[in-house]
């Protein structure tokens, strides 16, 4: 008996001298948004804080039995102030940051001397330059990019043989962004658009949507789907149902390709959608899914390896051995050349989940989650190598 107490109070000790405390900083970095036509899409003022939150506590659950704490430090840069400054008071607190900011904030953050043998994870900014050219060695992407996006989108086109495509894009550079992102897509895929327009309106859809949109796509005829790209949700509501033809509407609108979205139910998502919506009282949004993938992602491998030093982490998460369960359908690993984490992709409509890509007979020699956004062949990011 005392032999079997004594094991059990050096296992407590053990556990006690291993334990690890690890402070996450969630940093926001707040967007002057352009006004749009609607209101029914408020952006929550806990966008992505509340996916980090509720990953926090899924961390501190298994944290209990391996000893860990889980903390949150909390970073809001207004309009208006610095966000360098921002920057480097949360890394004084934590060499763990989850990112909420546009790439070129992203990038300064990354060359800050403050930042050199940090961990960034960027949860906010889609822009494939991340991931390709201007990629960082301290800076992971838990958010999927663009390319990822409409990658999805036109092997989900290819499959149904919808090979006649034309496309509505909006003035805003986010919008030119996803545009431009679809095109690449399409060539990818061997399609390409049929015809393309810009939408530059600026009366009031509310009331004139059923007299002008209908003249608006009258000249592109007949055609299999119309691609939206309005990544500020302004105007592509005011498209469905008020086309010329009657016709599938994709993109930023209508069956939407997303990181993740209320429909999104099988692989036990579900109990992950009713955890969050208990404790913030609202869906999770796309975001959310991404900060709180970052904050996973570390909870794993501080459990893994059982350290919180930055260098034996950023090793594992990009080695072969590391795995997420992202409530996606599959482990979710990051590429090791850019730092993108892979995963399944939803295609959505605002009730149903259609479509996971990758989707079947898109055949990769690696893994198929790598037909999805930039592949090692095609990037020309070398902080990583």
């Amino acid at each position: 008996m005392r032999t079997a107490m004594l094991a059990l109070l050096t296992a407590g000790w053990a556990v006690a001298a291993d334990a690890q405390d690890v402070t996450i900083g969630w940093l926001k970095v707040e967007r002057d948004l352009p006004p749009t036509l609607s209101n029914l899409d408020p952006i929550p003022e806990d966008l992505g804080l509340a996916g980090v939150m509720t990953a926090i506590d899924d961390n501190a659950t298994t944290g209990r039995f391996m000893g860990q704490t889980w903390e949150l430090s909390e970073h809001n840069v207004w309009l208006g102030d610095d966000a360098a400054e921002a920057a480097r008071a949360a890394l004084a607190e934590s060499p763990y940051l989850v990112i909420d900011a546009p790439a070129d904030v992203l990038l300064t953050i990354a060359d800050m001397p403050e930042a050199a043998n940090a961990l960034l994870f960027n949860s906010g900014a889609g822009d494939a330059v991340l991931r390709d050219a201007d990629c960082r060695a301290n800076m992971l992407h838990t958010l999927p990019s663009t390319s990822m996006r409409t990658d999805a989108l036109a092997q989900f086109f290819t499959t149904k043989r919808w090979d006649d495509l034309v496309m509505i894009a909006g003035g805003h550079p986010e919008d030119q962004a996803y545009a431009a992102a679809m095109e690449g897509s399409l060539t990818k895929f061997g399609m390409k658009l049929s015809d393309r327009k810009e939408w530059r309106f600026d009366a009031d859809m509310r009331r004139n949507a059923a007299q002008e949109v209908p003249l608006f796509t009258q000249d592109f005829g007949d055609y299999d789907a119309l691609i939206v790209a309005d990544e500020f949700n302004d105007f592509g509501r005011y498209i469905l149902y008020n086309t010329w033809e009657a016709r599938p509407v994709v993109g930023s609108e209508g069956l939407s390709a997303q990181t993740w979205g209320p429909a999104v139910e099988q692989w036990g998502a579900a109990q992950l959608q009713s955890r969050f919506e208990d404790a913030h009282e609202r869906e999770m949004a796309p975001k959310d899914y991404a900060a709180w993938a970052a904050v996973r992602v570390l909870g794993e491998a501080v459990t893994r390896t059982q350290s919180n030093d930055v260098a034996t982490l950023r090793d594992y998460i990009l080695g072969p051995d590391f795995e997420l369960a992202g409530f996606k359908g599959r482990p979710l690993t990051f590429r090791d050349w850019n730092g993108q984490l892979r995963q399944p992709i939803p295609l959505l409509h605002p009730r149903a989940l259609v479509a996971n890509a990758p989707l079947e007979g898109f055949l990769h020699q690696t893994t198929e989650l790598d037909t999805l956004g930039i592949d090692r062949p095609e990037s020309n990011c070398t902080a990583f190598n």
